[in-house]
């Protein structure tokens, strides 16, 4: 078990990540890619990716980061730096600016788990052309297996953004902090992940805690091991529809949707762009409570909302497909 404790000073600083992290979502992603268990949700992306990897003659670049990102256990640290929150060029800045110590101590750290190649002898002392390596495969691989799907990624992190901010507005940090059960739970100051794979204690010491939604993290929050680094909690978010390459379609205008679904449902649609509860939906749209959760209903069925009930209430998102319904 994971025990983060908090003091007043923690609860203050502690945020939710802004988007997406294009550089978590990649690191997580070659875990899910090269371990055991199969998700529906992202067994299409997993078939399309992997062959794209047989198809490209380029691959065999990517073997260092394959082998710094194990399926199972610990990854370096460096690999995820505090800086990607700011966007994926950012954070691969601070992958080749890391300081050569942390370099050496993260990947003596790996070795002892897993069998290493030999190039990682160079990354060890930091030598610039090992870190551009390290970056440019970084750049391939997101080519592949990230940016065709990220319109996707993002919009289920948005949607847990949604679910995060309300119960903010609900609770206060308090009420965030409790609604990431059941994966954790909030008590007297202490926020506990149960199936971490280590037992560990992690004080902020009044740093505050980066809470980053990812679409790529299994069942079980990660965080990292070193706790002089800035304090960061990654943790899983509904996957929705799953994985689907963007389209190219072009905008349409809202009353081809209106068309297709009905006034009354496209409107539905568009009150959950940014989290709705049912009871907003009606006001909003000046309907009876029982016709607006009988509209998101019939959205929910065919994959365009996705809803969660907290005690009394019943909050909506858009699923990536409602999403892309909606911009279309």
């Amino acid at each position: 078990m994971l025990k983060i404790h908090f003091s007043g000073e923690d609860i203050l600083r502690t945020r939710v990540a802004p988007a997406a992290d294009p550089v978590w979502e990649l690191v997580l992603s070659l875990h899910l890619l090269q371990g055991r268990s199969r998700d529906p949700l992202t067994d299409n992306w997993r078939r399309a990716v992997s062959r794209g990897l047989r198809q490209d003659a380029a691959s065999d670049q990517l073997r260092l980061l394959f082998a710094l990102s194990p399926p199972r256990g610990y990854f370096p640290d460096f690999l995820t730096p505090y800086a990607s929150v700011d966007g994926f060029e950012a954070g691969l800045d601070a992958v080749r600016s890391t300081p050569t110590e942390r370099l050496h101590r993260d990947l003596s750290v790996l070795a002892t788990e897993n069998p290493l190649p030999s190039s990682v002898g160079a990354l060890a002392r930091g030598e610039a052309a090992a870190l551009r390596h390290l970056s440019e495969s970084m750049e391939q691989y997101r080519s592949l297996a990230i940016s065709p799907y990220w319109s996707r990624i993002q919009s289920a992190v948005a949607a847990d953004r949604s679910r995060r901010a309300r119960a903010l507005l609900d609770g206060g940090m308090e009420g965030l902090l409790t609604s990431l059960r059941p994966a954790m739970r909030w008590e007297d100051g202490v926020l506990e992940v149960r199936d971490y794979p280590h037992s560990r204690e992690l004080h902020l010491d009044g740093r505050g805690l980066l809470l980053v939604p990812s679409f790529f993290c299994a069942a079980t929050p990660v965080a990292l091991l070193d706790p002089a680094l800035p304090p960061v909690l990654v943790y899983p978010v509904d996957r929705l529809g799953g994985l689907a390459p963007a389209d190219g379609a072009g905008p349409a205008g809202r009353e081809s949707l209106a068309a297709l679904l009905g006034r009354t449902r496209a409107a539905v649609l568009q009150a959950s762009d940014d989290g709705c509860t049912t009871g907003e939906v009606a006001r909003r749209l000046n309907i009876s409570p029982a016709a607006a959760s009988q509209h998101a209903t019939v959205l929910r069925n065919a994959g365009l909302l996705v809803s969660h009930r907290d005690r009394n209430t019943v909050l909506h998102t858009l699923t990536p497909l409602g999403r892309a319904m909606l911009d279309a």
